[in-house]
C-alpha cells in the first residue's frame, strides 16, 4: 500500500514538472525574428529584450554572410583555374 502510494506521488511530481518547465520554456521563447505581423509583440518587449534579439539577429546575419563569401571566393577560384586550362 504504501509503495503505490509513493508511485503515485512520484508521477504526480512528474507531471507538475513537466508542467511546469513547458509554461517556463513557452514564456522564454517569444519569437525569433521582426516582421509586420508581430511589430506589436515588438514594440511590447522591454528595451534589453529587443536588444538582445536584434544582437542575435545581427550575429547570426553576419555568420550567413560570412558564409556566403566564403562560397563565393571557392566558386571563383574554380571558375579562374579552369578559364587559364
Amino acid at each position: 500500500m504504501i509503495i503505490i502510494i509513493f508511485l503515485a506521488i512520484l508521477i504526480s511530481l512528474d507531471m507538475f514538472l513537466k508542467v511546469y518547465r513547458e509554461k517556463k520554456g513557452l514564456k522564454n521563447k517569444k519569437f525569433i525574428t521582426f516582421n509586420k505581423d508581430n511589430l506589436n509583440q515588438w514594440m511590447n518587449l522591454t528595451k534589453k529584450e529587443r536588444y538582445n534579439l536584434s544582437k542575435k539577429d545581427s550575429s547570426s546575419y553576419l555568420n550567413k554572410r560570412k558564409v556566403l563569401l566564403d562560397q563565393i571566393r571557392k566558386e571563383y577560384k574554380i571558375i579562374s583555374k579552369g578559364e587559364k586550362n
